[in-house]
């Protein structure tokens, strides 16, 4: 308090007592016990109202003791159940938080971890996954720019996330505490299964096995693929004290559309403790993409080869080079390739009135120009017999597919009869023609789609050449590979823009995210945003229904439906005001992962404390712990002083005492008739 304000005090008990005594104590001649205890309300009032005037500012000493946090976070996954350690894991956690001595130096914090980090509220022991690395990185947030120690009980099996042994800050000790049984027993396990989610009809498709073996002898072990109830791959794998884990490359048959499921086992004529990770589901969607093409030319050139080649690198397309009078029938094929078509073009285009197969008509200086006007009407050809070399300019505005700029303006020139090309339907664009450097109205690669049927023409020869000069430049042939593919990919498919698109999985393991995803499209094909999509999914064997809401996300709607069980699901999509709707089907494989594993990995955790100065501790080691947190001098509680300062006129009941004060002076008065 300043000299300042203590002489404005002092001024002010004077004033209030002067002024106190003027009014009830001056030329009084009987001073009653009234008159001074009217003169007291007045001096209190009086003073209170100088104080508030004044407002002086107080000072006070604050002590705070700050302790170090100590979070205790328990594993709550159904591995700890597996393990036989729930018992085990509830009361050593309660051993350390509920001691004394710890209470007293820490601030003891408990969570629990699953699939996610929370506050500690009942543990049961049922979660599906386990994420270590989610606890390090939600402490990081909890405790930023302190240290302190984690007292961690867990069986160090992670299922999700990165590795949690690198993941926890460096002003953090971990100290873990081992859950579970760590006697090494006989254990055969499928560690993990990689293939792709989709295979192509008559294809084989290839799957890596990891197997791993705990053990010290030396032992033969079976591993075995089954479709159904058909053993599709069987094969000895050896085991032993030095070869702990094999990788296995099979491949399979892909020989039916549809999900196809498979199971992988491993066994022995040895009993295990724990036959769960014997036997691994996978699943692969097999799809039909095949394209049969028919390349047809009346001459021979080496464009035709160049194409072949290229359209083969994806080895989904097969192109068949033929004459028109060799081809008897078009079922066969997917699309048609007319290179320069003549008149000997006549009964393939005769056919395809019939069969509607998508064309990709290929002209140069050899076509016959009069009767590619009588046999298609989208481009109207009016050539004359001199010849001209076009260069491709790129156009920004085409919007069929996605195709990016590989340099066509520096490609070398097609060769194609001098004329006006004019459009007689609606065409979009990909490259135009100019001569040298005037741009003229022809194209030179254009598209045409009318309902479900889609053309393309390329309007020049001597392509062969851009695949050369793609090479030349760019040291390889993949993207003008990549653009003959994405021409023959529009021309395969047929498929019109949908309102609703919706993508899911076509099955899911249990126990992981199950996300399906819809955009919803107005009649302008924009994005909707306002849409209102629910989806009804039903298990196809209890006949059980239940209905989401799809929340909108970023250019989407999404769902999650965590927590089916295993089994076949159908489900079905719809848009409340439109009642569009789209139906689907996915499967849920029996996988728990959380079953996987019959000791604790010990090696990681004690890597884990190694990383961050702690120690791994058993739980016959628990007292051991307890002490070394209590005499550990790193972490002491820091005791601070903070000086508190507050104006008096935030102090409350200073105004109640002056209007107290007051109120009481004026009933004192009014009940003696002094007013």
């Amino acid at each position: 308090m300043t000299k300042t304000t203590i002489f404005l005090l002092i001024l002010s008990v004077l004033i209030a007592g002067l002024l106190s005594f003027y009014q009830y104590l001056y030329k009084v001649k009987n001073q009653s016990k009234l008159n001074w205890f009217l003169t007291f309300l007045r001096f209190i009032s009086l003073f209170s109202i100088f104080l508030l005037l004044i407002n002086p500012i107080i000072s006070r000493k604050i002590t705070e003791i700050n302790k170090t946090p100590l979070p205790i976070v328990i594993d709550n996954s159904k591995s700890i159940s597996e393990l036989k350690a729930t018992e085990e894991a509830g009361e050593l956690y309660n051993q350390i938080a509920k001691n004394k001595q710890i209470t007293e130096k820490y601030d003891v914090q408990l969570f629990s971890f699953d699939n996610e980090f929370q506050s500690l509220e009942q543990l049961d022991f049922k979660g599906t996954q386990s994420h270590i690395d989610g606890v390090a990185k939600n402490l990081k947030q909890l405790y930023r720019n302190t240290t302190y120690p984690v007292v961690l009980f867990t069986d160090g099996n992670q299922t999700m996330g990165n590795d949690y042994v690198f993941s926890f800050q460096e002003n953090t000790s971990v100290f873990p505490v081992v859950l579970g049984d760590t006697t090494a027993v006989f254990d055969l396990k499928i560690n993990q299964i990689n293939v792709n989610k989709y295979a192509f009809l008559k294809n084989k498709f290839p799957i890596e096995v990891f197997l791993q073996y705990n053990g010290n002898q030396a032992i033969s072990t079976t591993f075995s693929i089954q479709n159904g109830n058909q053993t599709i791959h069987k094969q000895t794998v050896t085991f032993s004290k030095d070869k702990k884990a094999q990788s296995i490359s099979v491949l399979l048959n892909a020989d039916k559309v549809g999900i196809a499921k498979y199971t992988a086992t491993i066994s022995s004529t040895i009993k295990e403790k724990n036959t769960f990770n014997n036997t691994k589901y996978f699943a692969v969607e097999v799809i039909d993409q095949r394209s049969e093409i028919a390349l047809i030319s009346d001459i021979n050139h080496p464009d035709l080869s160049v194409l072949k080649r290229s359209i083969e690198t994806n080895q989904q397309r097969k192109v068949s080079i033929l004459k028109p009078n060799d081809v008897k029938s078009l079922q066969d094929y997917n699309v048609l390739i007319l290179y320069q078509p003549n008149t000997t073009f006549k009964s393939i285009f005769d056919q395809n009135k019939v069969a509607q197969i998508n064309t990709f008509i290929i002209t140069g200086t050899t076509t016959d120009f009069n009767f590619l006007n009588q046999v298609q009407d989208d481009l109207f050809f009016k050539m004359s017999a001199q010849k001209e070399d076009y260069l491709a300019t790129f156009e920004t505005n085409f919007n069929l597919f996605s195709q990016s700029n590989i340099g066509f303006e520096n490609f070398p020139p097609l060769e194609h009869k001098f004329g006006l090309i004019t459009a007689k339907n609606n065409v979009n664009t990909l490259l135009s023609a100019r001569i040298r450097n005037v741009q003229i109205q022809n194209p030179i690669l254009t598209f045409t789609e009318n309902g479900s049927k889609r053309k393309a023409f390329l309007l020049g020869e001597n392509i062969w050449k851009w695949r050369l000069e793609n090479h030349l430049t760019k040291k390889s042939f993949d993207d003008f590979d990549l653009f003959t593919d994405k021409i023959i990919q529009y021309l395969v498919s047929n498929a019109s823009k949908k309102n609703l698109n919706v993508t899911y999985e076509a099955f899911y393991n249990s126990g992981e995210n199950i996300e399906i995803t819809a955009e919803y499209f107005n009649k302008n094909y924009e994005f909707d945003n306002k849409a209102q999509l629910t989806i009804q999914v039903i298990n196809s064997t209890t006949k059980a229904s239940k209905k989401y809401d799809l929340l909108k996300a970023t250019n989407s709607f999404k769902v999650n439906l965590d927590g089916l069980e295993a089994g076949n699901y159908s489900f079905k999509v719809t848009e409340k005001q439109s009642n569009t709707n789209f139906s689907g089907t996915f499967e849920v494989l029996d996988f728990d992962i959380e079953k996987q594993f019959v000791n604790p990995d010990k090696a990681r955790l004690e890597q884990l404390a190694a990383n961050t100065n702690g120690t791994v501790y058993y739980p016959i080691q628990i007292n051991n712990l307890v002490q070394l947190l209590v005499d550990n001098d790193n972490y002491i509680p820091t005791q601070k002083e903070i000086i508190k300062k507050s104006p008096l006129i935030d102090w409350i009941w200073l105004l109640i005492i002056t209007v107290l004060s007051l109120a009481t002076e004026w009933f004192v008065r009014k009940y003696n008739g002094l007013l």
